[in-house]
């Protein structure tokens, strides 16, 4: 069975909901979805163990989806890990990578006992990862952006990243789970999803739960509360998670 653990479902600067980042749990494989520095406690608080995760996702190089990357690698490092590890990105993460981890400890790398393992992944491109399938599409956002659909053979998910999804699109079709970020409810920001535009996206591609990550932080404290009743849909079950809220599908 697989399930989400929504670790954190905030926007880039809200001091009170950690980052956009979740895990995907299946019998034999734990996959992070982004790695911001606020998302990564969020995971220390779900599971200690440094042999826990298998691979990280990172959807796109904006500071709030990977600068965790070096916190949670030498955690593991210093708590003894031993198992390879693996992360998952867009074609040039391997110098990506190499500059973020001098930035932020630089030669430590070669301190670890475990090895790295860094799969640079292309657009319309599917990868098996251990149990897991997973393939890759753009969304509309500032920084290339890359949405990550995740099969088990039984249930199927995608996540948006950042960005608003391709319309027309065949790769949203038929979900039992998206999760899709959003901004403010039906006003568009270039780059962002409104919650009106994302449930509309999940009914026209027959997703049956859709959870709404990402609000902005202002919107989610003043005016959020007031109009959830408003959140709603016919045709789909709508979701909006709090940090380590838990999804498990049947």
């Amino acid at each position: 069975m697989m399930k989400v653990v929504f670790l954190g479902t905030g926007e880039a600067f809200d001091e009170n909901i950690p980052n956009n980042s979740h895990l995907v749990v299946v019998k034999k494989t734990k996959l992070l979805l982004d790695c911001g520095p606020t998302a990564v406690p969020q995971l220390w608080k779900y599971n200690l163990d440094p042999n826990f995760l298998d691979a990280v996702y990172i959807s796109h190089w904006h500071a709030d989806h990977y600068f965790g990357l070096p916190a949670l690698l030498l955690r593991m490092w210093e708590d003894k890990r031993i198992k390879p590890f693996t992360i998952i990105s867009k074609q040039g993460f391997k110098k990506q990578f190499k500059n973020l981890m001098n930035l932020a400890y630089l030669n430590f790398e070669k301190k670890f006992k475990y090895k790295i393992k860094i799969i640079e992944v292309k657009e319309k491109e599917s990868k098996k990862f251990q149990d897991l399938k997973l393939s890759f599409e753009k969304t509309i956002h500032s920084g290339e952006n890359f949405a990550i659909k995740i099969t088990d053979g039984k249930n199927t998910m995608a996540y948006s990243g950042d960005g608003s999804p391709t319309k027309g699109s065949e790769f949203y079709k038929n979900l039992d789970l998206l999760i899709l970020e959003t901004y403010l409810y039906d006003k568009e920001i270039i780059g962002h999803s409104s919650i009106v535009s994302a449930i509309k996206f999940a009914e026209e591609n027959n997703a049956k739960y859709l959870a709404l990550t990402h609000i902005n932080r202002n919107f989610r404290k003043n005016d959020l509360p007031n109009i959830k009743n408003k959140i709603k849909s016919d045709k789909i079950k709508i979701l909006i998670p709090e940090p380590l809220e838990e999804f498990s599908f049947f």
